[in-house]
């Protein structure tokens, strides 16, 4: 389903975002106050458009309303927080915002926005590179994604020691803390959703973890 986006501010993330929603088949709004930034974007969204979207006068001529989200990708500190404030100030509901720091972070949640609508690339990049690292050399683990603080969803290769015994046998989350989700049978590829205490694990079977970030470090 097409969603529509607005972006504000095309620095180089700004502009892989633009492009990738873009991409996806979504009706993208790029906005810097850089003409030349957005000539250069322009053949790749939707629309694209020369503003300063620090003034609020500006900001009341885009449709705001109809966006299913804005994403501030602004990052000059003062600007950032001035149009983030507009924007809330307008009744914008789902903004996004690039923050530039643990500051800027802080600050932004100060002012309302939720923890999982700010993000920084440099350092969940970092975080999502050192688990796909820490993966190395642990050969059951498939993938592993954060679901929220200290837990996480992690894809797990059935070990042979668990191949032939039941879920109630297997005990993982007593033993380890964590819960089954799902298991995808390594045979057939099907997928059994919340499967019963009588199932049994079969060579190569996938199966869907959720626990802490402690306990799934043990597996």
């Amino acid at each position: 389903m097409s969603k529509q986006f607005i972006v504000i501010g095309l620095g180089s993330t700004g502009i892989f975002l633009a492009k990738q929603l873009s991409t996806l088949g979504h009706t993208v709004l790029a906005i810097d106050e850089k003409e030349e930034i957005v000539q250069d974007i322009t053949p790749f969204v939707s629309q694209a458009l020369v503003a300063d979207c620090s003034r609020k006068k500006i900001l009341q001529g885009f449709p705001i309303a109809k966006a299913d989200f804005i994403i501030v990708c602004i990052g000059a500190l003062e600007n950032s927080l001035i149009t983030v404030l507009n924007l809330k100030e307008m009744g914008a509901q789902n903004i996004v915002v690039k923050a530039s720091s643990d500051i800027h972070a802080a600050i932004l949640e100060k002012i309302g926005l939720k923890p999982e609508h700010i993000f920084q690339p440099e350092r969940d990049m970092a975080i999502e590179l050192a688990g796909k690292l820490d993966k190395i050399g642990r050969p059951n683990i498939l993938d592993f994604m954060p679901l929220m603080e200290g837990y996480s969803v992690m894809e797990w290769k059935c070990p042979e020691n668990l191949v032939g015994k039941t879920l109630i046998e297997a005990n993982l989350i007593n033993k380890f803390g964590v819960q089954i989700l799902a298991i995808t049978e390594g045979e057939s590829g099907k997928m059994n959703a919340v499967p019963k205490a009588q199932h049994k694990f079969t060579e190569g079977d996938t199966i869907l973890l959720f626990g802490p970030n402690a306990a799934l470090d043990k597996m």
